[in-house]
């Protein structure tokens, strides 16, 4: 994530942040860092300074603008993904303003400060997370070739996302829908009912022709829960001994299977040549950590029931995921030996089982 500093805003944008540091500390004054442009030219993502301020020294801006014409690096930009990607502003803005006002040590997030929704733009003030004691990011290569093994920080920043993952989990099963209305109703970026431009060009018909049993049997795992929806490595921040975790972008938060959160975060955590043998040890990090996040949030429910139903989901997520980018990007290097293992191993088990369940 690269920072630097910038003076271009528009003035209605600079009468913006002017309003926003006056509501926070009484002073107009701040400085403006800009950390990234949004997805597809929808807007900016800043960190506001408030060099007179005596408490709150900075907060981060998710400012989006929709734009006239979107930009897409794969080619996507059609009507579908300027909706699918409105609709994940509109609940990321309930998100903050609904879901994060209790701050919760275990499964740490931004607190949502300020919200405003207008026609075509979604303002959204939240904490910090660098002045929660959350300052580190992640530099991990995925895609480095030339080093063999993780140092002792990447793997004390992958077992602290995995707690987080694990607690934010616990914490939401069986979660009553009604109450996560404004949230996806399943959540996930990929989720195959928001992605029929990429099935429809998916070139794998095994993968294409069990798509929906894929989804199916995701809708159907025991223990339903909340999931991030974009749990890759890039969107954790680390306190200075990276060993707790905090979590941001929660575009595509929703109900879902939990697997589809450790699949994605492996795929962004673990080198390709490397999740076969990794695959059992991120696992057992992760239900060695729900067991603990079971016994703090829901004591009633037996640990070893819930990694037995959710263990073995493990490979029909990443198939589902694999179904998404083969269709998305068939090039892509998350296309791999492993992935094509996995997802063939997925299909295998839906297979057995459908013929156990017709005799």
């Amino acid at each position: 994530m690269s920072c630097s500093t910038t003076d271009s805003t528009t003035d209605s944008t600079t009468r913006l942040y002017n309003a926003i540091a006056h509501s926070i500390h009484g002073s107009e004054r701040h400085q403006v860092e800009v950390i990234q442009r949004l997805w597809g030219g929808y807007g900016e993502l800043v960190r506001l300074h408030f060099p007179d301020a005596t408490e709150v020294a900075s907060v981060i801006v998710k400012h989006v603008a929709l734009p006239d014409k979107t930009e897409h690096p794969k080619g996507w930009n059609t009507q579908l993904s300027h909706q699918r990607k409105v609709k994940s502003y509109q609940v990321e803005t309930s998100w903050y303003q609904g879901f994060t006002q209790e701050y919760d040590p275990h499964c740490p997030v931004p607190v949502g400060l300020q919200c405003q929704q207008t026609e075509g733009e979604w303002l959204i003030v939240m904490q910090d997370l660098k002045t929660l004691g959350f300052p580190n990011i992640s530099n991990f290569d995925v895609l480095a070739s030339e080093v063999e093994g993780y140092s002792l920080e990447e793997v004390q920043q992958r077992n602290a996302c995995l707690r987080w993952l694990a607690h934010f989990h616990a914490k939401h099963i069986n979660i009553n829908p009604s109450d996560v209305s404004s949230l996806w109703e399943t959540g996930t970026y990929w989720h195959l009912a928001t992605r029929p431009d990429e099935l429809s060009v998916l070139v794998d018909q095994a993968l294409k022709r069990n798509a929906e049993k894929i989804d199916h049997k995701l809708k159907e795992c025991p223990y339903p829960t909340l999931v991030h929806g974009d749990a890759k490595l890039a969107n954790f921040c680390f306190d200075v001994e990276n060993k707790n975790a905090a979590a941001v972008d929660f575009q595509y938060v929703g109900l879902g299977c939990a697997m589809k959160d450790v699949a994605l975060f492996m795929s962004s955590a673990i080198r390709p040549r490397d999740c076969a043998e990794l695959e059992i040890e991120v696992l057992n990090v992760y239900f060695e950590q729900l067991t603990h996040a079971l016994a703090l949030y829901q004591p009633q429910l037996n640990a070893v029931q819930v990694e037995a139903a959710w263990r073995p989901m493990f490979a029909t997520a990443w198939a589902d995921f694999q179904r998404f980018v083969k269709g998305w990007s068939p090039n892509h290097w998350k296309i791999n030996p492993y992935t094509e293992q996995l997802t063939k191993k997925a299909l295998s088990e839906m297979n057995e089982q459908e013929f156990v369940d017709v005799r």
